[in-house]
């Protein structure tokens, strides 16, 4: 009896770590993604022309992201692995498409050194939610709501367009964004506990949860760059 316990406690393990492992590579290749992305436009007239000459290409672009997620997040059981994975990478090519546009807005240097910023607040949140014992669920709602009170505060600043309520929605932004990669690491943590084999719904599980990650990587790192940002 004790030795089947141990054996399954190894199995947990051993699935939690492959499902996160899976997590962590599919987040980071869609970062490089979106980043080449990002770049291909810097690098192509023709495409900043596309994106940028006229309002109703940024919208289409912003409109395909929202609906290649809702897809995802709905239909994620009913989509094969593969066809997942492809709406994954396409959502990744848009959002850099979209997000190009800090490079005409701030120095190479300055995006460089916030994404490393970024990328070890990150790190070092995401292995606290992993790792610590405390129930974060219960900050979960708080950090719903403010999540929502920002997106409030930005659209009431687009017709305000106060460089000190931008500055403070940055600082919240980051608090918020701080609490969500923990949270969501946690709640990726007991989902995957409960998984019995690394298999296609398993996997699935772990694209969405390489999805969120990747959602709160990006904004985690949007809202340090208005912080930290040195416009040209």
């Amino acid at each position: 009896m004790e030795n089947n316990f141990i054996t399954s406690s190894k199995a947990t393990v051993s699935f939690v770590s492959a499902l996160f492992r899976k997590t962590y590579l599919w987040m980071t290749f869609a970062l490089f993604i979106t980043g080449i992305s990002s770049l291909l436009v810097v690098k192509s007239p023709a495409l900043q022309s596309f994106i940028f000459s006229n309002s109703f290409s940024m919208w289409g672009l912003i409109i395909a992201e929202f609906v290649l997620v809702m897809v995802l997040a709905s239909r994620i059981n009913r989509l094969s692995l593969p066809t997942a994975v492809l709406m994954f990478i396409a959502y990744s090519i848009l959002n850099g498409l979209t997000l190009s546009v800090i490079f005409f807005v701030y120095d190479i240097a300055t995006i460089a050194q916030t994404f490393f910023i970024t990328a070890g607040t990150f790190g070092a949140v995401s292995l606290y939610g992993y790792i610590t014992k405390a129930d974060l669920s219960k900050f979960g709602n708080i950090l719903v709501m403010a999540l929502f009170g920002l997106i409030i505060a930005t659209v009431v600043n687009i017709f305000v367009a106060s460089s000190t309520l931008s500055m403070i929605i940055s600082y919240i932004g980051v608090l918020v964004f701080v609490g969500l990669t923990a949270w969501d690491t946690q709640k990726l943590k007991e989902m995957y506990i409960q998984a019995e084999d690394v298999d296609d719904s398993t996997l699935k599980m772990a694209l969405m949860g390489a999805l969120t990650l990747y959602l709160d990587f990006v904004n985690l790192f949007l809202y340090l760059l208005r912080i930290f940002g040195n416009r040209e």
